[in-house]
């Protein structure tokens, strides 16, 4: 018997997943670019800068200004009292071409010489010797020339047991009516009555970077805040800066530093203050002595008085 063939049923080709098309990758973004930062402003220069400029150890002192003006300068010693003080420099120098009579305080540059002139602060005996060479510039018509560079006057108890206090009255009493031209220039600290002392003059010239006020702005924070760490506060309120100076009446000119202080350039500050100094004396001496002595007077006198 025939047997038929069921016919077999053919599997329908297996189909292939359709493929998703491959996502397409954004586009790398350049990377944002950050504004140029701005450049810091320089910090504003301020009072305790100057502070710190005017006690810069390589600042010019006494000693670079002989060295530079007349290293022969005469030097005149004692007080013909007590002592000679080391601390203060009084002698026949030749600035220029002009022949003066220089007096100033000596700081010295080595820790030895710092402990010897008691970095500048003078015994009484300093403020009478120097006291005793300006009058022989009145006597032989020498103009006098000083040079302010000290912290204050020497406060130890031996000065104060020799009459410090009166001997600096005395020289702003004889000063003030001395018979013959004086310049003062204030170069480094002008402190309180010891600089005061040698700095009682018809022309007061000043250093850009110097300082010169009634206390050091140590003592002022300690005495107000009981706290040294304020000084750079009480430096600010003293007005212990050239151009407050000049705005206060207290000096007549400032002589410009190099950038950033003398001590950038000690020879040029030096023949600065040299033509200075030439210049105020050529003219001091077209006044006649009389009206000099009046004007020098009238000059401090008239210190501190304010109208509104």
């Amino acid at each position: 018997m025939a047997t038929t063939k069921k016919p077999v049923a053919k599997k329908a080709p297996a189909k292939k997943p359709a493929t998703k098309p491959a996502a397409k990758k954004p586009a790398a973004k350049a990377p944002a670019t950050k504004p140029a930062a701005k450049a810091k402003p320089a910090p504003a220069h301020t009072t305790w800068d100057t502070v710190q400029i005017a006690r810069h150890p390589d600042r010019p002192l006494l000693i670079d200004y002989l060295a530079a003006w007349d290293p022969q300068a005469n030097e005149l010693h004692g007080d013909r009292l007590v002592a000679d003080d080391p601390a203060m420099f009084a002698g026949l120098v030749n600035i220029g071409g002009e022949r003066v009579v220089l007096v100033g305080h000596r700081k010295g540059r080595t820790t030895e010489e710092k402990i010897a002139y008691r970095f500048g602060m003078a015994n009484p005996d300093g403020y009478r010797k120097a006291m005793r060479i300006m009058r022989l510039a009145e006597k032989f018509h020498l103009p006098v020339v000083t040079l302010v560079d000290t912290s204050g006057a020497f406060p130890g108890l031996d000065a104060e047991a020799r009459g410090q206090a009166e001997a600096i009255a005395k020289n702003l009493a004889d000063m003030s009516v001395l018979k013959t031209p004086i310049v003062v220039v204030v170069t480094g600290e002008g402190g309180s009555g010891g600089a005061l002392g040698i700095a009682v003059g018809d022309r007061i010239l000043m250093l850009e970077h110097a300082i010169y006020s009634v206390i050091s702005p140590e003592g002022c924070a300690s005495i107000l805040w009981r706290d040294g760490h304020m000084a750079p506060q009480a430096a600010e309120a003293l007005k212990l800066t050239s151009d407050w100076l000049k705005k206060l009446g207290l000096i007549d000119e400032i002589i410009p530093e190099p950038k950033g202080g003398a001590q950038n350039d000690p020879a040029k500050t030096i023949e600065d203050v040299k033509q200075a100094i030439l210049k105020a004396i050529r003219e001091l001496k077209k006044i006649p002595v009389d009206k000099l002595v009046e004007q020098r007077y009238a000059k401090f006198a008239a210190m501190g008085r304010f109208t509104d």
